[in-house]
């Protein structure tokens, strides 16, 4: 079920009375979509930042436009003010809820790996995944547990249970989790690194001997 949110609509777009709106507590964005006409509005910023926070990023949000209007939308892109950490735009894809769309997943990680427990080094290449389904199938995250990986061991999307709700659009052999061995450092590492400073030397000689 999409939750909701209150809009209205720009139509003085000055950058005077878009300073203005964001002094009252508002953030400027804009609605747009396939086949529909983009829109200038308005959001209140705190019902904004707490309806992604508890809803996630791909939630469904059902904008109340004033007029009577309403559209189905994703939160698809946003710009913040570096120094005062606030939002300053926003950007809403009006979505059809019959029709897949290819979005991005937080991946999260559960579990303490065995390979750990022994020295081994645990990485998580990808933290995100990329996911085609319905709006109303997206899943909010993607949990992997992680606890029996032992060193050497490999999570890949091919790894992952299926769902008729959604696929992954990575490649199956993509890696998402492993746990390498630990790094001891070799007496071959010492000798490689002998071995390039090797020629400076020869040449140096070389040279000393032609003048």
């Amino acid at each position: 079920m999409a939750v909701k949110l209150k809009a209205i609509l720009r139509n003085d777009l000055k950058n005077s009375t878009t300073k203005q709106y964001r002094e009252s507590g508002n953030v400027p964005g804009v609605v747009y979509g396939k086949g529909k006409e983009t829109k200038a509005i308005t959001v209140n910023t705190i019902d904004l930042v707490k309806t992604v926070r508890e809803e996630g990023r791909n939630a469904i949000i059902t904008l109340d436009i004033e007029n009577g209007e309403s559209a189905d939308v994703m939160l698809h892109d946003y710009q913040m003010d570096p120094l005062k950490d606030e939002v300053m735009h926003v950007d809403f894809y009006v979505v059809d809820m019959s029709e897949e769309m290819d979005v991005e997943v937080p991946l999260r990680i559960e579990g303490e790996a065995i390979g750990t427990k022994e020295g081994g080094v645990l990485q998580q290449p990808l933290y995100v995944l990329q996911v085609r389904a319905k709006p109303n199938d997206i899943p909010e995250e993607i949990t992997v547990d992680v606890s029996e990986l032992n060193i050497g061991d490999t999570i890949a999307i091919a790894d992952l249970p299926s769902s008729e709700k959604y696929e992954f659009l990575e490649e199956e052999d993509t890696a998402i989790v492993n746990v390498l061995a630990p790094d001891t450092g070799s007496e071959e590492d010492e000798d490689a690194d002998g071995e390039s400073a090797e020629p400076e030397l020869v040449g140096a000689e070389s040279k000393e001997e032609e003048q």
